[in-house]
């Protein structure tokens, strides 16, 4: 298993892109455009700068992430790889066509690791012709700063499949824990929950963002407060979880708050648009 297929170029597949590159894996690193592709290369340079200073015990530079990426808008090109991580949009029509497609072009030996928030994997791997391959595989952003993986079991996924895989993440340097396959697993349907409550907080003037965060920070310990936690995210992957976690459970607990889908709306979808709950172009302008 040298070369793994990483579909999607966003944000989570260069954070898997990275974390692969620096346990020693080839890539192969497919989207649908040479645009796209472009930007991800510029972004992969940037992102190993910043998480060589974070992550000090395993750095790696831009041109190493280079040297051992494909870059491709071929998806046929993960044909010769044992193991794919997709990571594309959380919308089942945007999908659905990569998992049919995939079931033309991998082998019935391939695993298919699926980096979703919500979509459920059965569904997903049922459009494989092999479902016993398809396991979840939820990474944490930043996939390279986070040790541990949420690992989900569909109705068919062999145990094998989910050996091979904890052991494929070992060798990423990474822990994993497994779960058996619901809407949102067990990270994101309690994490969406709160991230979702906390923004009616902020449109019902309880609290001030930054305090609502503080209160999550200082008394509960937690790393960022989880309207930060949402601008890491992207505010348009939150809203897109919490539509896919209503839809699926019928439950009005998982209604978006309006003031969540107003942003995004906006184009406010957090950091990697500059602004979110948070002004994030403060800094840059000196």
């Amino acid at each position: 298993m040298g070369t793994v297929g990483v579909i999607g170029a966003g944000v989570m597949g260069r954070g898997v892109t990275i974390a692969l590159r620096q346990a020693g894996f080839e890539v192969v690193l497919v989207d649908i455009s040479d645009e796209i592709l472009k930007t991800a290369s510029t972004r992969l340079n940037d992102d190993a700068r910043l998480y060589s200073i974070l992550a000090r015990d395993n750095p790696i530079t831009g041109t190493e992430i280079e040297a051992g990426t494909q870059f491709t808008t071929d998806l046929t090109e993960i044909r010769r790889t044992d193991f794919v991580v997709e990571n594309a949009t959380e919308k089942w029509l945007v999908k659905r066509p990569i998992y049919e497609r995939m079931a033309e072009i991998c082998g019935t030996e391939t695993i298919i690791a699926v980096n979703t928030s919500a979509i459920p994997i059965t569904r997903l791997g049922a459009l494989t012709g092999h479902p016993d391959r398809v396991l979840g595989m939820h990474f944490m952003n930043p996939v390279p700063l986070k040790p541990t993986v949420e690992v989900i079991r569909g109705f068919h996924t062999s145990e094998t499949t989910i050996d091979i895989s904890r052991d494929f993440l070992a060798a990423m340097g990474k822990k994993s824990i497994v779960v058996n396959d619901s809407p949102g697993f067990v990270t994101n349907r309690v994490m969406m929950l709160t991230v979702n409550e906390a923004v009616y907080l902020l449109q019902e003037n309880v609290g001030a963002a930054r305090d609502i965060d503080r209160l999550f920070v200082e008394c509960f310990g937690h790393t960022m407060g989880p309207l930060e936690t949402a601008d890491l995210i992207g505010l348009d992957t939150v809203l897109l979880s919490l539509e896919v976690l209503y839809e699926e459970f019928k439950d009005s607990k998982y209604r978006p708050c309006p003031l969540l889908t107003k942003l995004v709306d906006a184009g406010l979808n957090g950091r990697k648009s500059g602004r979110g709950f948070f002004d994030y172009t403060v800094t840059n302008r000196g």
